[in-house]
């Protein structure tokens, strides 16, 4: 819901509300928003409450460099201890987006990308590695979102990963790692473009 901004940055959150519209009990509420509040997802003030984390701009470039500098580096990790089991798995996710109804739901597409991602992060077998590059991720995927009208095609992102499991699937980690940091760097250029867009629209309108 926060990575769908569907709660939007500086929400408020209720617990009782949460628990009502999710049917699940205060404990795991209060669980979760831990989680989210180690990912940076949500703030929690003593006495004043939980908020949806705002987003501030001036973090762009870190998190880009973050995911540049880990990713890669799980996915050579990836490349050397992945089993065939890993690879048959991205190729089916893969598979799937080729179906028209598929491909033509951005959600749908976005979700491939991040099993991709996933399927990879459990190939490397580095569970502290991972839970930070889950976590950077989200923060990916959440902007994705908020320029979703901008990103107009999530295609050749999943073309990407076709040439990443190749490299996976011959071990070559040099080049898993190489084409990895080249789709994460990819996704921060479009994303940068979208925002620009967004602005210039901002200005003709005025």
């Amino acid at each position: 819901m926060i990575i769908r901004l569907e709660l939007a940055p500086g929400s408020v959150l209720n617990e009782s509300a949460l628990m009502d519209e999710l049917g699940l009990g205060r404990t795991p509420i209060r669980e979760a928003l831990q989680r989210l509040r180690r990912d940076e997802l949500v703030t929690i003030l003593p006495r004043r409450g939980v908020f949806v984390t705002q987003f501030d701009l001036d973090d762009l470039p870190v998190l880009f460099n973050s995911r540049a500098v880990i990713e890669p580096h799980l996915a050579e990790l990836a490349a050397y201890r992945g089993t065939e089991d890993h690879w048959n798995e991205i190729e089916t996710v893969l598979a799937e987006t080729e179906n028209p109804a598929v491909s033509a739901d951005t959600e749908a597409m976005v979700e491939a990308d991040n099993r991709c991602h996933a399927i990879v992060w459990d190939a490397a077998g580095n569970r502290f590695l991972t839970a930070t590059a889950e976590m950077l991720y989200a923060q990916s995927n959440r902007l994705w979102h908020l320029y979703l009208g901008e990103i107009e095609d999530m295609g050749p992102a999943l073309d990407e990963h076709r040439q990443i499991l190749a490299a996976l699937r011959a071990g070559d980690g040099p080049s898993a790692a190489r084409l990895t940091e080249e789709h994460v760097r990819t996704f921060e250029r479009e994303i940068r473009e979208g925002m620009q867009r967004r602005m210039a629209s901002g200005v003709a309108a005025r």
